[in-house]
C-alpha cells in the first residue's frame, strides 16, 4: 500500500516536526505552508493520505479537505485546529475528514487516527478538559473573533457585559 502524505499547515516548526515523524513511520511526505500551492499540488498528484490545519493564511482547511475528497474519495484526510469547536468538528467529517484533533496534538495520537479503521473509535483523551476550561476556551475564541470588543462579544454569547468582564479578569480554569 501507497503511504502518500501532504501535510498543509502554516506552523513551520510543528510542520517539519511532523513530517519527520511520519516519515519515520513510512510516509512519503510533502509539505506546504499556505492554501495556494497546496490546492496546485492536490490537483497534480494524487495522495493517500492527508494532515490539514483548519486555519491558514490564504484559505480554509475544510475547503482543502472537501477539494482532496472531491479529487480522491478514498484520502485519509485530518483536520487540525487551534481552536476547535462541534460546529467546525461536524463541518469537518462532513467534508470528507476521518477525524477532527485540537492542538496541541500528540504526534503519536494524529498517527493513530490518521491510520485507524474507519470501523474503530478512538479511545478517549486521556486529560479531557473539564467543562470549565471547556466554556472559558470558548468565550476566550469568541472574544477574539470580536477583535477583543468586549460589549461585542457580551452580545454574542447572550451574557451581560460585566458578567464577562469577570469572567476575562479571570485566569483559566484547570484543565
Amino acid at each position: 500500500m501507497n503511504k502518500e502524505l501532504i501535510i498543509i499547515d502554516d506552523d513551520l516548526p510543528f510542520r517539519n516536526r511532523l513530517s519527520k515523524s511520519m516519515e519515520k513511520r513510512g510516509f512519503r511526505v510533502e509539505i506546504f505552508g499556505d492554501a495556494k500551492k497546496s490546492k496546485e499540488r492536490i490537483k497534480e498528484k494524487l495522495f493517500d493520505y492527508a494532515i490539514v490545519d483548519m486555519r491558514l493564511e490564504n484559505g480554509s482547511g475544510l475547503e482543502l479537505v472537501k477539494l482532496i475528497k472531491k479529487i480522491n474519495p478514498n484520502t485519509r484526510s485530518l483536520l487540525l485546529t487551534g481552536y476547535g469547536n462541534i460546529a467546525t468538528a461536524v463541518a469537518a467529517i462532513k467534508f470528507g475528514a476521518v477525524d477532527y484533533i485540537t492542538k496541541p496534538a500528540e504526534i503519536d495520537q494524529i498517527y493513530e487516527s490518521l491510520i485507524s479503521s474507519k470501523d474503530n473509535l478512538p479511545s478517549p483523551p486521556l486529560n479531557p478538559m473539564t467543562a470549565d476550561r471547556v466554556k472559558w476556551e470558548h468565550i476566550q475564541r469568541v472574544f477574539v473573533q470580536c477583535k477583543r470588543n468586549v460589549s461585542e462579544t457580551a452580545r454574542k454569547l447572550r451574557m451581560h457585559r460585566r458578567t464577562l468582564q469577570r469572567i476575562l479578569n479571570k485566569r483559566a480554569p484547570k484543565e
